[in-house]
């Protein structure tokens, strides 16, 4: 230590171990304050600086981003300095764990690519290549908003946009990357724009109240799904007559054996087949808790065929 008691700028460097540059950085920026200048103008720092740069380089050795570590030092207080901390620390494990979940995904991706036939390649490449990583649901969201009734209120979209869009798994197996990969292809095919493709309304055209059908669907995929996961197939019973009721109270009827006869038609007229597939890709994206809406609209549609018309042979 010189007789002052004052370090110069590359004394400071060596002790902390980084460069001259990196010290002038943290100087200019005022995370290093100068105890004073030499008489030739060079920078002079005080004992206490090599614990702050300790200090900085610790932090920066997280990859905590520079205002960050500005807040943390700026804070007045013990207090209000953990408090800075705490939400810078919390920062970084976000983002790091999102850089985890999308290292997760580049990986099952390339474990997809490696397991292939040759011949698979091309088209799982292109798959990917319009996926990135980790995937959002945005076009998925999109699909859904353009195949709901144009009248739900708010709420019941979120609730519907809820239960239909599968989370992306923060830790994929490449079968679930395929399957998420085919169906953003799916959501976004331009052949959606052709009548033939896109999906039908829940009912034709005509009077009924799409915020009472939802509100009661929602209901019947409940009473569905809880007989789906205690191992009973939801013919008969609280399921299929909700899943009915729904559709009766929508269009201001009874539900009668003939309206039953007559739903059993409804519900076969949207011959498209983007639902049955976007649902057969989608199963495998959901926990295995969570109800697949369309496999238990699948069940309790042919619960109600088989009722009215008996059972397929």
């Amino acid at each position: 230590m010189p007789s002052d008691g004052l370090l110069s700028i590359g004394e400071l460097a060596e002790r902390a171990g980084v460069t001259v540059k990196t010290v002038r950085f943290y100087s200019d920026r005022g995370l290093l304050p100068e105890a004073g200048r030499s008489s030739g103008g060079h920078r002079r720092y005080g004992a206490d600086a090599l614990d702050r740069l300790r200090f900085i380089r610790s932090l920066r050795a997280l990859d905590l981003p520079v205002p960050d570590v500005e807040r943390v030092l700026d804070a007045e207080g013990p207090d209000a300095a953990g408090e800075a901390m705490e939400e810078a620390v919390a920062g970084r494990l976000r983002d790091v764990g999102s850089q985890l979940v999308a290292l997760r995904w580049k990986e099952a991706s390339l474990r997809l690519l490696r397991d292939c036939a040759a011949g698979e390649r091309p088209e799982r490449l292109r798959l990917l290549g319009a996926l990135p990583a980790p995937p959002d649901t945005d076009a998925l969201v999109r699909f859904w908003r353009r195949a709901l009734p144009a009248r739900l209120p708010r709420p019941v979209v979120s609730t519907v946009l809820d239960a239909v869009v599968p989370r992306p798994p923060e830790e994929p197996e490449p079968g679930q990357v395929l399957a998420f990969a085919r169906l953003h292809a799916l959501v976004t095919d331009p052949r959606l724009e052709r009548p033939e493709f896109r999906p039908g309304p829940p009912l034709p055209d005509g009077a009924y109240r799409p915020v009472v059908l939802y509100e009661g669907l929602a209901e019947a995929y409940g009473l569905a799904s809880a007989e789906v996961l205690a191992g009973r197939a939801p013919h008969d019973g609280g399921a299929l007559d909700c899943f009915v009721a729904a559709y009766a109270r929508a269009r201001g009827e009874a539900d009668t054996p003939d309206f039953r006869r007559r739903l059993v038609g409804l519900l076969a007229l949207d011959a498209s087949p983007v639902l049955p597939r976007y649902w057969k890709l989608a199963a495998g994206l959901f926990a295995p808790d969570e109800p697949v809406l369309g496999l238990l609209h699948h069940h309790l549609t042919v619960a109600l065929r088989d009722q009215v018309h008996g059972p397929a042979v």
